[in-house]
């Protein structure tokens, strides 16, 4: 099976049209559309549904696309690996990451890598939990850096631990207390990132026994930090998203004190590719060094 026609594939489908997959790609949309024919007719099956719109994933080719993908990531791996046999430390490497992890930590880790290894291509994803969790499922990213919540099905490194706070309009009749009790939320109109599934802010609620009002979600931080700041209502986050965050609002410790630990997922780290490992292993010593 040529790794061409699986690309040509995967980019039609995660593109919508064979002309945006062969802009992509660097072909002309002929090429593409010969590619994914020459893979239907190698495997026997219909694929893509084409329109004058573009093209859809059949029933068949949702079954075969996390085949295909893991079929592209071995191949990736397999280069790389043999690059790095030769001393020559190239390749492809794509994260994902909350985008609290995606403004503080990661570009500092970014840049020194890059100074060791400026032949690597790096790719960064932003998302909530569900979207990385896609990612590392259908082999788009090597490693996806976010916060710990049960349930978790991949391998886990933790990083560091970091605080939950409270954060309510700078009017907000506890905004001069010390602490939010976490019993307040009830009193409260309550904002929540992750379209209302923040897991790390439900297993407080779960925790403690309290059912505040969502009143608004959103999909990440800087959205709900926004509305508290325009008063709202009020939300629970991890104090790395809030760290830029200082005008118009105010930020309380919770009462009782709530962490959460940050870390990095992945399938498997036995077949990470040399890039992502060597990757893996600078992310650790960033943030031992940063304790």
């Amino acid at each position: 099976m040529e790794s061409a026609r699986c690309k040509a594939f995967i980019e039609s489908v995660e593109r919508g049209s064979f002309r945006a997959a062969a802009e992509a790609l660097g072909y002309t949309p002929s090429a593409v559309s010969q590619l994914v024919a020459a893979l239907e007719k190698e495997l026997g099956l219909n694929l893509l549904v084409r329109s004058k719109k573009g093209v859809t994933v059949t029933s068949e080719g949702e079954k075969l696309l996390p085949i295909v993908r893991s079929y592209l990531a071995r191949e990736k791996e397999m280069y790389e690996l043999a690059s790095e046999m030769q001393g020559i430390s190239v390749g492809n490497l794509t994260i994902a990451a909350y985008p609290s992890v995606a403004i503080t930590w990661l570009p500092e880790v970014v840049r020194t890598f890059q100074n060791d290894y400026p032949d690597v291509q790096f790719s960064l994803m932003e998302g909530i939990r569900e979207e990385i969790f896609g990612h590392l499922n259908d082999h788009s990213a090597d490693m996806g850096f976010m916060a710990y919540a049960e349930p978790m099905d991949y391998e886990w490194t933790p990083l560091a631990e970091e605080q939950i706070i409270a954060v309510v309009p700078e009017n907000h009749r506890l905004a001069g207390a010390k602490s939010y009790p976490i019993k307040d939320c009830e009193k409260d109109s309550f904002i929540m990132t992750s379209w209302g599934n923040d897991m790390e802010v439900l297993n407080i609620f779960k925790k403690y026994k309290v059912a505040p009002e969502i009143k608004f979600t959103t999909y990440d931080t800087p959205a709900t930090l926004a509305m508290v700041r325009m008063g709202l209502g009020v939300a629970f986050v991890n104090e790395l998203s809030a760290q830029y965050w200082n005008d118009h609002l105010v930020k309380l410790p919770l009462d009782p004190p709530q962490k959460v630990e940050f870390g990095i997922a992945y399938t498997s780290h036995e077949h990470m590719t040399k890039a992502a490992k060597k990757f893996y292993d600078y992310a650790l010593r960033y943030l031992k060094e940063k304790e």
